[in-house]
């Protein structure tokens, strides 16, 4: 009996380019994003971070080149197979929901309209795997923002993703709310593909497989090693030393295309 063959690529990006208002926002991105990969995000706002994210999920569809998942799979074929959690800005706290009725969301799908057993067992097992199930009864306006993070990644989590996709999860959350986040990330790490958009330079040393930057265009690194080529283009002419402190940094060959000075 011959086995699975496990496949190449879980994101395969190949020359896309991809504009708004006929002003381009990426051009000639091709990188390619093996499986179980713990890939981190970063770049300027205005980049085309977010972008990336939504190409890969269909929402947005380039004028050039292609995206393909799961050697060859269009996005929208494959959108059973992501998890997103987009940037958490405007969740209205007034609002009355339980934190099991906002993970049950994660559920519906096309017609229905009704939550099944399975349903319900799948919202409690992903509010385990965050570690938020004792909150199940819980309002969602009694959590902090840090407890909201994770309730949103666990309805990401009810559909049994392959793929991850967070934008800028840790915003506005606490150092030590970011650090159980990105434990519970790691874990996940371990059975799906994990993409997150962040600003943060420490995620990138401590959890990160692979790093790409983006500024127009991708740069991607199969390691987690902070470059000053990085930092120049996600910080601008921020001091390296207060970016990297503490973070021991090793110098990795140049971006594709660049020169010596």
């Amino acid at each position: 009996m011959s086995q699975q063959r496990s496949p190449a690529y879980d994101i395969l990006f190949k020359d896309v380019w991809f504009s708004y208002n006929n002003s381009f926002v990426l051009r000639q991105v091709s990188f390619s994003v093996p499986p179980k990969e713990f890939l981190v995000i970063i770049g300027p706002n205005g980049g085309g971070k977010t972008t990336l994210l939504k190409l890969v999920l269909g929402l947005c569809v380039p004028r050039r080149g292609e995206v393909r998942l799961f050697d060859g799979l269009e996005p929208r074929q494959a959108l059973h197979l992501m998890g997103y959690v987009p940037q958490n800005t405007n969740f209205n706290l007034d609002f009355p929901v339980r934190v099991l009725d906002v993970v049950l969301m994660g559920r519906l799908h096309g017609l229905k309209c009704f939550y099944t057993k399975e349903d319900k067992e799948m919202a409690y097992e992903a509010l385990k795997t965050m570690g938020m199930n004792e909150y199940a009864s819980a309002m969602m306006s009694e959590l902090s923002q840090g407890q909201r993070q994770r309730v949103l990644i666990a309805r990401a989590l009810t559909s049994q993703p392959k793929i991850l996709l967070l934008d800028e999860p840790t915003a506005n959350v606490d150092i030590e709310a970011q650090n159980i986040l990105y434990d519970k990330l790691r874990e996940l790490n371990e059975k799906i593909t994990v993409v997150l958009v962040s600003h943060d330079m420490t995620v990138i040393t401590s959890y990160a497989t692979a790093v790409a930057c983006v500024n127009g265009t991708v740069y991607y690194h199969d390691s987690n090693e902070i470059t000053p080529e990085m930092l120049q283009m996600a910080y601008g002419s921020c001091p390296v030393e207060i970016i990297a402190h503490g973070i021991p940094h090793r110098v990795l060959s140049k971006h594709k295309g660049e020169r010596d000075a």
